[in-house]
């Protein structure tokens, strides 16, 4: 157990996790030469185009090091984005040490001081890594400094390499076998193992990703996980290197995929604890949390004739994304569809462009919203993401929204702008401390709400792309929500409706009116788009008819002959605009639904 090591690599995102596994991996040999591209564990085409990861993923390498033994390194890579910060979390837990990675042009950024805290609540060893040395604008001297005072860890120990180049990469694996420590745990002692991860094979069916932190595991054994109460047998287990790797038994310590003929991703919670039916362990291993949907959308096909394909596509998606959530929904403008719940507006985006790329699928997404809890006069509570379920105003005691702490790293030079942008998401308080020179952490406890529009691409405009932001739900506020509806000619349409808060109600409104009045095309009458709420119009925009030449064949004569014909015109327009109804493209709803709030 002494030559193991299991570590992952935590950082912000863009700091180059991935780049630095792929040459740690090529170091040690875990793959040839010509099986070699960027980004080696980052197995969905979503995650190479956009250079981010999604899923965490684990490989065994083996090392010679300079001592002259041989060592296992269990590698589990791990995302940097805030909306998947649950994974990060879950591989903290199978790890003793981390590799806390620090750009050498950025210094330390928000999701690096936040996944620090992760690790320190999980007691890691961690070991700082300077990334991208090799670029002209690198300050090795500079990352110290911020490794010093804004981690508190020891700048010396920290290992300046270039993941791009494999500048340093030796220093660092010697710097993982020395200064990282080995696991403990007994394998005589009653089996427990940590799920941290898992996927679906079509053929094997679930392959969970274990850490054994006692006991030994063996095929043909009998297990059971211990929160959904749920007994197995296991068909194989092994390493993970690339392809899987059989072995004759996992024992403390160490790190592999177990298949036990487990249906579906549903069937498991990651964090379970795997344990022997004839000798089980006395309690689960502590630590454990759900994932917890903070975003809330309803999801359409383009055309209806699609939702048995939509139906099939979620069922897939879920069965490797467990912490999608997904229910029946309707729309009396888009049909049948499902209101879903994600983590955050990037891992809606992942799974929207998952669903039209891998199952060909034309979506309408309805306009993000958080959950809100509402107290009604009788005293009950409710819970409401979705606009069509919002009770009656005149039933409704108060409203309740999620409120956030958010730490967002900057520059000096922009700390005005920025203190205006959470001003104008309605920022409750604003504290500001400077990390180092030049470079400041204002934090700030805004509504989640506010967060899920705009908020990062303006963070990222008015600072230049040098903001970084990180944050945490705390707590229920009272506020005072309303429900806007969207009337086009006069008829609400519930899948325009949403929910904001009162003073942001009417720029929304006229955004909604405006793009709606350019979106559906001119019809032979009138047609009026409005923002009400309840019974008070706050917001209009109007389409203007086609308008025939009634009195183009007229070559002369009284002018009462014209007034008669553009008169005959009106009662007919009047006529039909009691009867005719809008046609609204789905274009519509895409162009207001996504388009960005002016």
């Amino acid at each position: 157990m002494k030559n193991i090591r299991n570590f992952c690599i935590i950082a912000h995102i863009d700091h180059g996790k991935s780049t630095l596994a792929d040459r740690l991996i090529q170091h040690c040999g875990g793959i040839s030469q010509r099986e070699l591209h960027d980004q080696m564990l980052d197995s969905m085409d979503i995650e190479r185009e956009r250079g981010i990861t999604i899923k965490s993923n684990t490989i065994t390498l083996s090392y010679r090091a300079s001592d002259g033994e041989e060592y296992q390194l269990n590698l589990i890579d791990t995302p940097g984005h805030v909306d998947f910060s649950h994974e990060v979390r879950r591989s903290l837990m199978a790890c003793e040490g981390a590799l806390i990675v620090v750009d050498a042009t950025q210094g330390v950024e928000a999701q690096t001081v936040a996944n620090l805290y992760l690790a320190l609540e999980y007691d890691l060893e961690l070991l700082p890594v300077i990334n991208k040395i090799d670029l002209p604008s690198a300050d090795i001297d500079r990352a110290r400094e911020a490794i010093d005072s804004e981690l508190g860890l020891d700048p010396f120990v920290a290992l300046p390499t270039s993941a791009k180049t494999g500048e340093g990469i030796g220093d660092v694996l010697e710097g993982i076998v020395n200064h990282l420590p080995p696991p403990d745990g007994d394998a005589s002692a009653p089996l427990k193992a940590l799920v941290f991860d898992a996927h679906f094979d079509k053929f094997r069916g679930v392959i969970m990703q274990c850490r054994i932190l006692q006991g030994t595991l063996k095929p043909r054994e009998g297990i059971r996980l211990m929160h959904t109460e749920r007994d197995y047998k296991v068909d194989e287990l092994g390493y993970n290197q690339f392809k899987l790797a059989p072995r004759d038994s996992l024992s403390a310590g160490e790190v592999g995929y177990v298949i036990a003929g487990v249906k579906s991703v549903q069937d498991i919670q990651i964090g379970d604890t795997i344990t022997s039916v004839e000798r089980p362990a006395d309690a689960p291993i502590p630590g454990y949390k759900e994932a917890k949907q903070v975003v809330f959308s309803s999801v359409y096909p383009m055309s209806t004739d699609q939702y048995q394909d939509l139906t099939k596509a979620l069922d897939k998606l879920a069965i490797n994304d467990a912490a999608l959530t997904y229910e029946k929904d309707s729309s009396a403008a888009l049909g049948f569809g499902f209101r879903c719940g994600f983590l955050g507006l990037l891992h809606l985006d992942v799974v929207q462009e998952r669903l039209q790329r891998e199952f060909d699928l034309g979506l309408v997404i309805s306009a993000p919203s958080v959950l809100y809890a509402i107290e009604l006069k009788d005293g009950s509570k409710v819970d409401v993401d979705n606009p069509t379920n919002w009770p009656d105003p005149s039933l409704i005691e108060g409203v309740s929204e999620p409120y956030i702490k958010a730490s967002i790293l900057i520059p000096e030079e922009f700390v005005g702008p920025v203190m205006e942008l959470c001003r104008e998401h309605r920022s409750d308080s604003q504290n500001m401390s400077y990390l180092s020179a030049g470079r400041v952490e204002v934090v700030s406890e805004m509504p989640l709400g506010e967060v899920l529009f705009d908020f990062y691409d303006k963070l990222k405009m008015i600072t230049r792309g040098y903001g970084s932001f990180d944050y945490e739900t705390i707590e229920y506020r009272k506020t005072d929500i309303v429900k806007v509806d969207i009337l086009v000619n006069k008829e609400p349409v519930d899948a325009l409706a949403y929910l904001v808060h009162r003073e942001k109600a009417r720029p929304r409104a006229l955004h909604y009116c405006e793009q709606l009045a350019e979106a559906i095309p001119r019809h032979q009458f009138k047609i009026p788009i409005q923002g009400a709420i309840g019974g008070s119009v706050i917001a209009r925009a109007t389409i203007a008819p086609f308008r025939k030449d009634v009195t183009a064949k007229l070559y002369g004569g009284d002018v009462t002959r014209k007034k008669k014909l553009l008169e005959k015109q009106k009662k007919g327009k009047a006529k039909m605009k009691q009867f005719g109804s809008v046609n609204i493209p789905q274009e519509a709803f895409v162009s207001v639904l996504r388009a960005e709030k002016k």
